[in-house]
């Protein structure tokens, strides 16, 4: 689960992305010397320095059944770098640290710590923690007439029990002296599972504090698939429809195969007895969901240009998948200019969704079902999330850090509350360095 990150190791990769910024800045000088001049997609280095800090609370912890602590924190660093390799090409690398710790998934297994075990508390075994990393370089190309852009992309992350790959590439073609875009992309991921089992369906468990009717007898049987395979195309479509008016339009096909159930998110029937370690019930099985699922999200973007001070930003999805969700996402931005250089982000967001066809609260699937879940996330619930932001913005980085100009910086904070009683907030904060 999640591991905590030494402070020392994010400064090192701090002070070598700027050094990498700073060669790299030189190399694309260098490359200027001799050739006519073209203005450049991007004109220097940037770097991007981003930080979030999450915490949710709730009471339907899927990894206890449907009921437990869903408490968890998040913190998450990353540093993205664009480079200009000439005057056509832009290299970008996102690194990534993001380490957690969650009491629900410390319940998978409840019994490493403390004298009573609760699915509302915390075990304080090693499943509490983990660090995800990751890194997604991309490549994009833009023509001489900047009408035509192509990019190809990859990504790679690890965390204790899962291991992502993913590649990709879109096509992106400008017309109408550039006021109509139109972009096509394409995204593969290729995953594994480490599976990591609730410790009672382990092989070998015993506890002889086990109570209850009879004997405790699950049905639990391993995944014998532990690949999961992703496949997306996405088309977008943007339009500037005026002096104050822009709009997009998207739509994304998802195909999802291989295992997809979450192999520690316990299930507990309703035509079993029920058998417990204190005031811990033990599972009867886990999730059992299809091997494959289908989603197409379609939706688009409305910005209007209020005045000088004022921008209107919306924003709607429409979601729907073979598993039975349907979900509704709305949301309005509206920023505005207290002085040429700092915008505040006042920020709304409305989401609703109907339950999968296979989710059942606590102890109401039966065992000659299919197909069954108790994780609230595929539950019909609705959700509202409210936030505000401050940027500050110097597009001619007059203010400098060592040798680099600081070009932005953003910091928000954003409330969620959701219909279930989970409630989270986070903390974002970015800043942006230009080199010379």
């Amino acid at each position: 689960m999640k591991h905590c990150i030494k402070r020392s190791g994010v400064a090192k990769r701090t002070l070598f992305c700027f050094g990498l910024l700073f060669l790299c800045s030189m190399a694309a000088r260098s490359q200027q010397t001799g050739t006519s001049y073209q203005k450049r997609v991007l004109e220097t280095s940037e770097v991007d320095l981003l930080f979030s800090y999450y915490k949710q609370d709730g009471q339907n912890a899927a990894v206890t059944g449907g009921e437990g602590t869903e408490e968890l924190t998040d913190a998450t660093s990353s540093i993205v770098l664009r480079m200009p390799m000439n005057e056509n090409d832009i290299l970008t690398v996102d690194v990534g640290l993001s380490a957690y710790t969650s009491a629900s998934s410390s319940n998978v297994n409840p019994l490493d710590g403390g004298l009573s075990v609760s699915p509302f508390d915390a075990s304080s075994g090693e499943s509490r923690k983990d660090l995800l990393t990751y890194i997604n370089p991309s490549y994009q190309h833009s023509s001489d007439d900047r009408n035509s852009i192509w990019s190809a992309n990859a990504y790679f992350s690890t965390e204790y029990d899962y291991l992502s790959l993913g590649f990709g590439g879109s096509y992106t073609r400008l017309f109408n002296e550039k006021n109509t875009e139109l972009t096509l992309s394409g995204r593969v991921f290729l995953d594994k599972w480490n599976p990591q089992y609730p410790i009672e369906l382990r092989e070998g468990f015993f506890d002889d504090r086990i109570t209850g009717n009879g004997t405790y007898n699950p049905i639990f049987s391993e995944f014998e698939k532990e690949n999961r395979n992703s496949y997306s195309l996405s088309l977008n479509f943007s339009q500037i429809m005026g002096k104050k008016l822009q709009g997009a339009l998207f739509m994304d096909l998802v195909s999802q195969n291989g295992l997809l159930s979450t192999p520690f998110q316990r299930v507990y029937f309703a035509d079993f007895e029920d058998f417990y370690i204190d005031d811990f019930q033990l599972a009867d099985n886990v999730e059992q969901l299809p091997d494959s699922r289908f989603k197409i999200p379609f939706g688009g973007r409305l910005n209007y240009y209020l005045n000088d001070l004022v921008v209107l930003r919306s924003y709607y999805r429409f979601y729907w998948d073979d598993w039975g969700i349907t979900s509704h996402t709305a949301s309005l931005e509206a920023p505005f200019k207290v002085t040429d250089k700092f915008i505040l982000y006042p920020t709304y967001r409305y989401y609703t969704q109907t339950a999968a066809d296979y989710f059942y609260p606590k102890e109401e699937a039966l065992s000659t079902d299919t197909y069954y879940t108790s994780d609230y996330d595929l539950s019909d619930y609705n959700a509202h999330q409210y936030g505000m932001g401050v940027q500050y913005r110097d597009i001619f980085a007059s203010a400098k850090v060592f040798s680099f100009g600081l070009k932005t910086i953003d910091l928000r904070f954003s409330q969620y509350d959701r219909s279930d009683g989970l409630n989270a907030f986070i903390v974002t904060l970015g800043t942006t360095f230009v080199g010379n």
